[in-house]
């Protein structure tokens, strides 16, 4: 039997990223300022998880235009969503697997 770390998904495991994507979990969609600060993260650090998580389907980025102003909004897919909660639920094994 193979222990459940193994099937834990990289792209989930790294910390910002998953901040991220739970904060996405419990919303529609977020505005890029408003993820920024809550998971405290620079304006790149964020840019960069974004891309990896972009790039790996589990989130979509949209820019709106109001008047001058560009709002970057972003969105956990379902593929994303599906990572996230498969990935919580490994997290889960192993800890209930813990002496």
């Amino acid at each position: 039997m193979s222990h459940p770390r193994h099937d834990l998904d990289p792209i989930v495991h790294t910390p910002a990223r998953f901040s991220v994507l739970a904060l996405l979990a419990a919303v529609e969609r977020a505005e890029f300022r408003f993820v920024r600060e809550t998971v405290e993260l620079s304006d790149s650090a964020l840019s960069q998880h974004l891309t990896t998580l972009e790039r790996a389907g589990y989130v979509t980025v949209r820019k709106t235009q109001s008047g001058r102003r560009t709002t970057t909004w972003i969105a956990l897919t379902d593929e994303g969503r599906a990572a996230f909660t498969r990935h919580v639920a490994l997290l889960n094994q192993i800890a209930g697997t813990a002496p």
